[in-house]
């Protein structure tokens, strides 16, 4: 069987040069037809840097070009290399990739950017080229050698051999000779091998990170030391747009050790040796704040209400998205309508790993950053910027991540600790406090939805209404991006276009940004837009008098939608029968995004008393399409739902007045691992189709499957995130 296509892929370009060492590769991915990040990314402009190096003791170091942040990508993306080298995995290593542009991801316009379920996506076609035109470049090395046509010539696992005479020669071998050519061959998807002959990808391999992770060898960002290096705490404004008026920092500067007070444009840090002599310094400080900040006014809850209004209100002014056939035309011929309105609240990142990074600006203009970040594009734009040199001037030391889930796409971290080494002229490492991140992070947008259905005779739907109210994440993270789409922000909307078969569909948007930045979160969209239509489609399977699962088939011509369904069904025994317990239903598939289908069914029961929701376990079907790694899927869609459950049913960010209420564990609490549902995960994957993003793909089912099964359970819908006791009490009396 042929391996399934890729779009989108690249060509591979002349690059490289051979190391002292042995043989190295430094085969660069050509930029692809996607230009989302095009404008951040050409503005970097480096030296080409190696994918592979083979040494004359037969390692092979390959380069992972993804962030490590617990996803695997540090295994699965050099398991593509190694597939067409024809490498022996017992003797790989792997290196995090320096920034650079030869490193970037094809499906961020070769930004070098971890992020949106698009790691396997991007990097599979590109990097079994890489690996292929490696291989090729050793067998005519040896054909060279040998005196032999090269295709006579084979590879097997790190040897090349002749096919007539059985004579074999290592890769480390060939590397104590071996050239590259003038003019590197050029290889392409034909040249690849068959899906059949796969030695590696497929199939589950060690996981290369967890050796140093479980013996304490791994590098995070917050295990980085240099000499000299100083450390840096800063105190930031309650409402967010506030700079410093006045400070009084005669008592920081009481405590010892603190070195200096800094006053910057949107705070207050405290240098010290250390960060306790830090921290205690910069809690001693007096600031007063300007005010006349936009967000001064904002009250969360009351912005869900005007949200609200403006979703019922469809005369407002709103971006159109989505707009098939003559939804009002089916509006007014339809047997039955049905409405409803759905909530859902910001949610903080809640990363392990404190926000941290290390900076140095040094006395000849470059710059040396260490950080645990999803983006290494952006963190050299940042930082050249801020230091007033050029991208070229700036080395990025990508860590290991204690977690990113979006948080660390973000450069405020970045710009804090490059400005400040500038001014002090030392390495300065920035460490933030748990305190300091949740008040200060770039949450998940609080929305609004309004779903309407008009249904047919036969209770099948022919028309679909759907808008989001909501603050905008690229008009702060990305202006161009929401420019090009003429201001429908996709990251806000993300998961709006279902799979179902609804032939009149209108789709909008309405931007209503009131002071707080928003930015990128697990999944973004589909974890409330999937909430709402997902928790919707159940509602109207009843109200046309069917079963949630058999309404769900009738709207799907997707043959992978329905095995997947009638799987997890199967596994869940779906329409078993509780006194105590009742099973709810979820599907979801990002069409155009991550093509990977997940049924989930979730079991649950209520507390009357406290109005507490348990989730007591929940089954997941996926089909992820070509699968690298089996395992790691499994995990991330284990990953997903444990995430999406937790933020179902106990996130939230409340702000008044501007202030965020919440500030560490203690008050916005997380799911415990006493509260984790058990977990059945089965892949159906299809070897035929694409590979599909699995790291976000397992969290937008699992908080509709929960909101069904209480409707199931209590006969009481829940349309807003998260689903609180309190809710779901004020649900039971209304």
């Amino acid at each position: 069987m042929a391996a399934p296509t890729q779009h989108d892929t690249p060509m591979l370009t002349r690059r490289g040069f051979i190391g002292s060492a042995g043989l190295t590769f430094g085969i660069a991915i050509a930029g692809s037809s996607v230009t989302l990040f095009d404008a951040l990314a050409d503005a970097a402009k480096f030296e080409p840097n190696a994918w592979i190096e083979i040494g004359t003791d037969n390692t092979i170091t390959l380069i992972a070009p993804a962030s490590e942040m617990g996803q695997g990508a540090f295994t699965s993306l050099p398991m593509l290399i190694a597939e067409e080298l024809d490498a022996d995995w017992s003797r790989i290593k792997v290196v995090q990739a320096p920034a650079g542009k030869d490193y970037g991801n094809p499906l961020f316009g070769g930004a070098q950017v971890t992020g949106a379920s698009r790691g396997a996506r991007g990097y599979f076609m590109p990097l079994r080229l890489v690996g292929a035109q490696a291989r090729r470049v050793l067998l005519l090395n040896v054909a060279e050698q040998w005196q032999v046509p090269v295709d006579e010539l084979t590879t097997k696992p790190n040897l090349v051999v002749d096919e007539k005479t059985g004579r074999s020669i290592s890769y480390g071998d060939v590397a104590k000779f071996a050239k590259l050519p003038a003019e590197m061959p050029k290889v392409a998807e034909a040249d690849l091998k068959p899906q059949a002959q796969w030695r590696l990808i497929g199939k589950d391999l060690p996981r290369l990170d967890i050796p140093e992770k479980v013996n304490g060898g791994a590098q995070y960002g917050i295990d980085m030391y240099l000499p000299d290096m100083l450390y840096a705490a800063v105190m930031r404004a309650p409402v967010q747009g506030e700079a410093p008026d006045t400070v009084d920092d005669s008592e920081a500067m009481k405590v010892a050790g603190v070195i200096k007070v800094v006053t910057l444009p949107f705070g207050v840090a405290v240098i010290a040796p250390d960060y306790w002599t830090g921290l205690k310094g910069k809690n001693a400080l007096k600031v007063t704040w300007k005010k006349g900040a936009q967000a001064e006014s904002y009250d969360s809850l009351k912005v869900l209400d005007d949200y609200a209004a403006i979703a019922k209100d469809w005369t407002h002014k709103s971006v159109v998205g989505l707009k098939t056939g003559d939804a009002d035309t089916a509006f007014k011929g339809a047997a039955k309508v049905i409405t409803a309105d759905y909530r859902s609240e910001h949610v903080y990142h809640a990363p392990i790993e404190p926000t941290n990074t290390t900076a140095w600006v040094k006395g000849d203009g470059t710059v040396e950053v260490w950080t645990p970040t999803q983006a290494p594009t952006f963190v050299t734009l940042a930082a050249s910027k801020v230091a007033g040199t050029t991208p070229d001037k700036v080395l990025v030391h990508t860590t290991f991540l204690g977690g990113g889930f979006g948080r660390r796409i973000e450069q405020d971290i970045t710009v804090d600790a490059v400005l400040l080494s500038k001014i002090m002229q030392k390495p300065i490492k920035v460490l933030w406090s748990r305190e300091d991140d949740v008040k200060n992070d770039k949450y998940r947008p609080a929305t609004a939805q309004r779903l309407e259905a008009a249904l047919d005779h036969h209770g099948k739907i022919v028309g679909w209404r759907w808008r989001l109210v909501g603050e905008s994440i690229f008009r702060r993270a990305l202006p161009p991006a929401l420019e090009a789409a003429k201001g429908f922000d996709t990251a806000v909307c993300d998961g709006h276009e279902t799979n179902y078969t609804i032939p009149n569909q209108y789709h909008d948007y309405v931007e209503d940004d009131r002071g707080i930045d928003v930015g990128f979160w697990r999944a973004v969209g589909p974890g409330y837009t999937i909430f709402a239509i997902e928790t919707f489609m159940d509602e109207l399977a009843h109200a046309a008098g069917k079963d949630p699962l058999a309404f769900r088939l009738e709207h799907l011509d997707d043959p992978r939608a329905h095995k997947v369904l009638k799987a997890v069904a199967d596994m869940a025994h779906w329409g078993r029968k509780s006194e105590d317990t009742a099973l709810g239903l979820a599907y979801a598939y990002y069409p155009d995004v991550w093509y990977c289908h997940v049924a989930q069914i979730a079991e649950v029961s209520v507390d009357k008393a406290s109005g507490a929701i348990r989730v007591h376990k929940i089954w997941a079907v996926v089909d992820p399409g070509t699968t690298i790694s089996p395992a790691n899927v499994a995990y991330q869609i284990e990953g997903g739902a444990i995430f999406g459950t937790s933020a179902a049913l106990h996130e939230r960010i409340t702000i008044t007045g501007g202030v965020v209420k919440q500030s560490n564990f203690h008050d916005y609490p997380l799911l415990r691992i006493n509260e984790a549902p058990v977990l059945e995960v089965k892949l159906m994957p299809d070897p035929t189709a694409r590979v599909a993003g699995v790291g976000e793909s397992g969290l937008p089912p699992a908080a509709p499957a929960i909101a069904n099964a209480v409707y199931a359970l209590t006969g009481k819908r829940l349309r807003e995130l998260p689903m609180l006791p309190e809710r779901v009490k004020a649900a039971a009396k209304a």
